[in-house]
């Protein structure tokens, strides 16, 4: 078992009967990630993919926007409490030479946990991030039929849910062919996201024009800020959009679908990128560097 998943002993109760009997739960720990030996956040999490959610953070805090811009990433080794074993909760991100600090205000100062990708922001203002990688101009199309195709083949990725039921997931798929990418869990949907954002960062893929992100939970302005900040030209959710995430996807020229289930969905925004039946066209061109999951 790894460390994504813990067993426990419980109790099932059923048509009145008991029984005991082992579980499989899904792991969460803290993960405090630094700059350049500083500390900037601590997140819980399910531990793994710790690199690329913690470069996957930095690119949807606005720090870096490429792989150039990090220069390595490591485990520090710390552990979290009196009498705890140490463990890899502390990730060091090393930043290039030239690419700038972040400002000590930046700094997290309450523990964000697995439902809150925003907590410790300390103004109304920091909560909004310019991306570098404008979406607006993405001429990316993708044909009804794959939209609805995008949830299942999620699914069918999701490893660890299949044994915990306890994990969100997100998923990059690419617009021209349908080929989900890289698919990533985690206890919190915003971990996901980074997770995922951050493994492209690091294959070098950004900007993701011509991508499309799936999620299992509902879309938030924190993960329609967070597909922003890598470019995405489509963010796609199971769930209903909020009022604030469509508002920020409306005005960046994104397209952002919610209600993807069955045979149905819901466009809340750029309704121009999804083309009826099995009909798509062209996408933009853009990066080619792939990898596996």
């Amino acid at each position: 078992m790894g460390r994504s998943e813990s067993r426990v002993r419980v109790v099932r109760v059923r048509d009145g009967r008991r029984e005991a009997r082992a579980d499989v739960l899904a792991a969460e720990e803290p993960l405090e990630i630094r700059v350049n030996g500083r500390r900037l956040a601590v997140t819980m999490r399910t531990p793994t993919e710790d690199f690329s959610l913690a470069v996957g953070f930095l690119l949807s805090e606005g720090l870096i926007s490429s792989a150039a811009d990090v220069s390595s990433v490591r485990y520090c080794g710390r552990d979290f409490g009196p009498g705890a074993e140490e463990t890899d909760n502390t990730v060091d991100v090393v930043l290039s030479p030239g690419v700038a600090a972040p400002a000590p205000a930046l700094e997290r100062y309450v523990l964000m946990t697995s439902a809150c990708g925003l907590c410790g922001r300390t103004s109304i203002d920091s909560v909004r991030t310019t991306t570098r990688h404008p979406v607006a101009g993405d001429r990316m199309t993708v044909s009804e039929e794959l939209v609805l195709s995008l949830p299942e083949v999620l699914r069918e990725r999701q490893k660890v849910f299949d044994r915990t039921g306890g994990l969100h997931a997100a998923g990059l798929f690419e617009a021209a062919t349908g080929e989900l990418l890289a698919v990533r869990e985690d206890v919190g949907r915003h971990n996901a996201v980074d997770k995922v954002l951050g493994w492209a960062l690091l294959q070098d893929m950004l900007p993701l024009a011509g991508h499309v992100l799936m999620v299992s939970g509902r879309a938030s302005f924190e993960l329609t800020q967070k597909a922003l900040m890598a470019g995405v030209p489509m963010l796609a959710s199971v769930s209903a959009p909020s009022s604030l995430a469509v508002d920020l996807a409306r005005e960046s020229g994104m397209t952002l679908a919610g209600f993807v289930r069955g045979e149905r969905f819901v466009i809340y925004a750029g309704d121009q990128r999804i083309v009826p039946g099995g009909r798509a066209g062209a996408p933009q061109p853009f990066s080619a560097a792939r990898a596996e999951t």
